[in-house]
């Protein structure tokens, strides 16, 4: 078997309130990880600006554009000039009254290679998104592309295994989660901690149960709540990498910006698939049950 390697950059990134200057620095990390050899370069979670789902307010979704729009051609020029496959995240205005929370993927040539709209959407305090968003309607395709098949989800989503586990049967090479989350700051510290735990946890559990890497690209720093009404969120940061049987590649920081390029091996994952057969062994006839809401 030919080994395939892919070198992976992810951008772990504090934001401001300025859309200009968070994507000016966007753009000088994506730089930083394309001069360290990356092929492959992820964003966090609606990276362009503040994360503005901690308040309902109605003036939020002028932050929202077209697909195409603005920020994919800014974002496609990036991806064309290093010559890298980008995995953005963006705040998507469909339609009058619809609007999506949207990963769209460059090329090298900075074509869209594809896009996933996001299909979990949260509803908890600080974490409004079923204010903004409409669930996702793309379903769980992976999305081709020169560096390989990517199974492209977003935050919520990656506490889903039923999610994780179809993009890998549609022939996911690798998961690949932007996110958005952090620590409320009336949580104990053990709280706090087994919150950020069960969060890497479900994702590696998610590399193990279909053989295939996992990266996790999540913001960091405090975000003040405009509403006053809570401290705000801080983003726990500690974006990871994982490989096909959980094995941690990189952790990065909790409070720290961050740029990082990692070796993946992809050919591992057939050796793993081959060793542990899950997808080969699974009850295809027994699983109807899992498209009910509740088994009574």
């Amino acid at each position: 078997m030919m080994k395939k390697e892919i070198r992976v950059g992810i951008v772990q990134q504090a934001n401001s309130d300025s859309i200009d200057e968070n994507m000016r620095i966007l753009a000088k990390n994506i730089n930083v990880c394309a001069n360290d050899g990356a092929e492959l370069i992820v964003l966090q979670e609606l990276h362009n600006s503040l994360y503005f789902c901690q308040v309902e307010d109605t003036s939020n979704f002028d932050l929202a554009e077209s697909i195409p729009g603005k920020s994919t051609q800014f974002y496609s020029e990036i991806a064309r000039k290093y010559q890298v496959v980008l995995v953005t995240s963006l705040f998507e205005k469909r339609a009058a009254g619809i609007y999506h929370n949207t990963a769209v993927v460059f090329e090298k040539d900075g074509t869209i290679a594809g896009k996933y709209r996001k299909m979990h959407i949260p509803d908890d305090p600080a974490y409004y998104e079923k204010f903004y968003f409409t669930p996702g309607d793309l379903g769980f395709t992976p999305i081709q592309t020169s560096v390989g098949k990517l199974g492209v989800l977003i935050c919520w989503d990656q506490w889903y295994p039923e999610a994780a586990r179809l993009m890998a049967l549609g022939g996911a090479e690798m998961l690949i989660y932007p996110t958005a989350i952090g620590w409320e700051s009336t949580d104990s510290i053990e709280e706090k901690e087994r919150q950020r735990n069960a969060w890497q946890t479900i994702q590696q559990g998610h590399a193990i149960a279909n053989g295939i890497p996992v990266i996790s690209v999540n913001r960091v720093g405090h975000e003040p709540d405009p509403s006053g009404q809570t401290n705000g969120i801080q983003f726990w940061g500690n974006s990871f990498i994982a490989g096909p049987q959980g094995e941690v590649l990189y952790v990065a920081s909790n409070e720290k910006t961050e740029n990082k390029v990692v070796l993946i091996d992809v050919t591992h994952s057939e050796n793993v698939r081959r060793i542990w057969p899950f997808l080969r062994d699974r009850r295809i006839d027994a699983f109807d049950a899992l498209s009910k809401r509740f088994i009574d």
